[in-house]
């Protein structure tokens, strides 16, 4: 697999470096997430892959070990507040005193630096700092965020597993490593690059919920068919317009121009009418294998049973039955192969990931009696 070979410190922590831990795991990288020692479940849903360690960190002797991780590593990733690595005497300017190679990836909402830089905050709080949300929402309404994941996920997660592969790609010539501050705002901010630099052309002209591609236009929005079900309309084109208006058995010369806003209501509810008289069902019928640009709208229970997703393996499960979606990209030499196996419980592989890293038996066991380690192996093949 592409990243096979090095080694991840994941420091334990919710939704956005999980994902970007998961994104590593999954094409290759060793990652280890560090847990706390005494707790009883894990909150990550995204150890897909991951082995886990459990490390006393209000101890001198489980700060060390944690350092000795780090130095041994390939990339750390760290999603605390600004401040807390230094307070341990594990933050970047230390490590990479110690190993000059390392790749330190913070993860934060706001940045290392900067007046919010040790605020708390949420993916809508980063997604309003971003500017995005001011033009997320229908006409009328008040700003809607769409689940978390513009912030969380794609400017947090995603956008800091990029930075840490270009880290390692440019350490190939370097032989050095860096910081990485990934701030979720301003991941945020970028995924939204289309939005910000398409302002001059009058895509965003009118207030929210009334543009194009903002649930302004009839041909770009979701409707809903008799059944109860959605289909997804985006039909912007001129050609592709015109297939969406034969499968809607509508004549062109009996509706108002496409692109005339004034009028856009109108043609929305004539659209309406139009799918409300058959089902998602009959609707993919007429439409599948036209350029309509006219989808289902597919429930979670439903992808991987359409006929495409099912020819392309899109998602997969696990040992436990649990499904989700298979790691893209897919690479054509060195795909991604993702661990089916069921997460990691905390400590599961303590013994483990320390001999990995050198240790002996004797030691392993003096960690583990003096509570600055945790293993719970057996727990997990219970």
């Amino acid at each position: 697999m592409a990243l096979a070979g090095v080694r991840v410190i994941e420091l334990a922590g919710l939704a956005p470096a999980p994902f970007c831990g998961m994104i590593l795991a999954d094409f290759g990288a060793k990652v280890i997430r560090v847990d706390r020692t005494k707790v009883g479940m894990a909150l990550d849903t995204q150890a897909r892959g991951k082995r886990s360690v459990a490390i006393n960190l209000k101890t001198p002797e489980g700060v060390d070990l944690l350092r000795k991780l780090c130095v041994q590593s390939d990339v750390v990733l760290e999603p605390y507040r600004k401040g807390v690595m230094e307070k341990l005497g594990l933050g970047p300017q230390e490590l990479l005193k110690e190993n000059p190679r390392l790749i330190y990836a913070r993860l934060t909402g706001y940045g290392q630096s900067g007046s919010y830089a040790s605020a708390a905050g949420h993916d809508i709080n980063y997604l309003a700092m971003s500017g995005l949300l001011s033009r997320l929402g229908r006409s009328g309404e008040k700003p809607y965020a769409p689940l978390n994941l513009l912030a969380d996920f794609a400017g947090g997660g995603l956008t800091c597993a990029m930075g840490i592969v270009l880290a390692l790609l440019e350490r190939t010539t370097s032989g050095k490593g860096q910081i990485i501050d990934a701030s979720m705002v301003e991941g945020a901010a970028y995924v939204g690059s289309f939005v910000w630099k398409s302002q001059s052309i009058g895509m965003w002209d009118r207030s929210r919920g009334e543009n194009m591609l903002d649930s302004g236009a009839p041909f770009y929005d979701t409707y809903q068919t008799s059944d109860g079900q959605y289909v997804a309309v985006g039909a912007i084109e001129p050609q592709f317009y015109k297939r969406l208006l034969e499968g809607l058995e509508l004549d062109a010369g009996n509706l108002p121009p496409q692109m005339s806003s004034p009028d856009w209501p109108e043609l929305r509810r004539i659209f309406t009418e139009c799918f409300a008289s058959k089902t998602q069902a009959e609707w993919s019928r007429i439409f599948d294998g036209t350029d309509a640009c006219v989808t289902p709208v597919l429930s979670f229970d439903q992808v991987s049973s359409h006929p495409h997703n099912q020819e392309r393996g899109s998602f997969l499960k696990d040992s436990s039955g649990e499904e989700s979606p298979r790691p893209a990209p897919v690479l054509s030499r060195t795909p991604a192969e993702p661990c089916i196996a069921s997460d990691p419980v905390i400590g599961e592989h303590t013994v483990e990931v320390l001999e990995d890293y050198g240790y002996d038996s004797a030691q392993i066991d003096q960690m583990l009696a003096a509570g600055v380690v945790e293993c719970n192996a057996v727990k997990a093949k219970l």
